[in-house]
């Protein structure tokens, strides 16, 4: 699997484009904005989306969805259906943060743990990961090794908590428990910032080695 990361908004969101090697087929993952930036990686990369995937309902990895959904005329998978009320939340919050355009838009399918989705002739595991938000979904790829994590977890930090129905403990029993296991090898592209490797964050990330003293920080 080819991964282009194209940074969206001004919030630097790490939109992606996978692609199919095989077949040549895609999908975008977290358009939060930008379309046209996205658009053009789609084209210079000659990949021929077939629909896009959401890890979460927040503004700078959704907002762009339903534009793009519409120029495109795929399906949206994703996220987990707890994070509805972000989704139908988007207008507000692009009024909030000062970003334009931003739509709501109703999933083609919600996703949930234990779930796959296609990309040409890959298929990318699903595992619902709550804690930044409810809803919060990871895709996995386990041929090349590669995990698309949203914001649940950064080189060296986790994402945030203190949104509406966030978690802290739920967060790290995620990562612990859905996003570990997958293997030390597993690449990871966070949807913000450099990727990592489970087993670097295993080792040296703070939040995953001593939670307690983070606890209530996030």
């Amino acid at each position: 699997m080819e991964c282009t990361v194209v940074p969206v908004t001004p919030f630097e969101q790490n939109c992606s484009v996978l692609r199919c090697e095989r077949t040549g087929r895609g999908a975008v993952v977290d358009p939060g904005g930008d379309v046209e930036r996205i658009l053009a990686a789609c084209e210079a990369h000659a990949v021929e989306v077939e629909r896009i995937l959401i890890t979460h309902g927040h503004l700078d990895h959704a907002g762009g969805t339903a534009a793009l959904a519409r120029r495109l005329s795929v399906p949206v998978e994703g996220p987990h259906g707890e994070d509805r009320f972000w989704i139908e939340s988007l207008v507000e919050q692009g009024t909030t943060f000062g970003l334009e355009g931003a739509e709501s838009f109703e999933p083609d399918r919600w996703l949930d743990e234990g779930d796959r989705v296609s990309v040409g002739e890959l298929e990318l595991d699903v595992h619902h990961t709550p804690g930044h938000t409810p809803g919060h979904v990871v895709f996995f790829e386990p041929d090349s090794r590669i995990a698309l994590v949203g914001d649940v977890l950064f080189q060296g930090s986790i994402g945030r908590t203190d949104f509406p129905r966030g978690d802290f403990d739920q967060l790290i029993s995620s990562i612990r428990e859905r996003l570990l296991p997958l293997g030390d090898d597993v690449t990871f592209i966070p949807g913000h910032g450099p990727s990592s490797t489970l087993g670097a964050e295993r080792r040296t990330n703070p939040f995953l080695l001593d939670p307690d003293r983070y606890r209530g920080m996030m």
